[in-house]
């Protein structure tokens, strides 16, 4: 595997516009919130480190990741922002639950993305066990919320 090893979150801070002046949104599944909680620490610190003021990231809190979509449009309707990230993180269980938790929050947030004008970014894990999710919310392999701030902030800043 050609992650088994490597942290895929190093950015080169050069490379990235700079987020001064630009909000966002982070709405975070209390759901596996030790994975969830990571993921929020890497993306809101890697905005923070990118430019953005604490006051201009906004954060919101829904049950689930099913849940990510609907607070996502709430918020969007509701503060205003540049970039949306949802983040969640859904473990691979005995039945099939997983599959339709997986294929509903990926499809809400990329309807979000064809609706309206800001970018939604997709940071829900879908592992097939903890440690999987574990060394992608700060472990070996990074942390996907760092990567998602990194989207969000290149999405926001797309053609200007």
């Amino acid at each position: 595997m050609a992650t088994e090893n490597k942290n895929l979150s190093a950015y080169d801070k050069t490379a990235i516009p700079n987020a001064a002046g630009l909000r966002f949104g982070i709405v975070v599944s209390e759901w596996n919130d030790t994975i969830t909680e990571g993921l929020y620490k890497g993306a809101f610190d890697a905005l923070v480190d990118c430019g953005a003021s604490e006051e201009d990231i906004i954060r919101w809190n829904v049950p689930g990741s099913y849940e990510l979509t609907f607070g996502c449009k709430k918020m969007f309707k509701t503060e205003k922002l540049d970039a949306v990230i949802a983040i969640g993180s859904v473990i691979r269980g005995e039945t099939s639950h997983f599959d339709f938790v997986c294929s509903a929050a990926a499809q809400g947030i990329k309807d979000l993305n064809v609706a309206y004008d800001i970018p939604f970014i997709f940071c829900v894990l879908t592992d097939n066990n903890l440690q999987q999710a574990i060394d992608r919310s700060g472990g070996k392999h990074g942390n996907k919320g760092t990567e998602a701030a990194i989207a969000a902030i290149k999405m926001a800043t797309l053609g200007n």
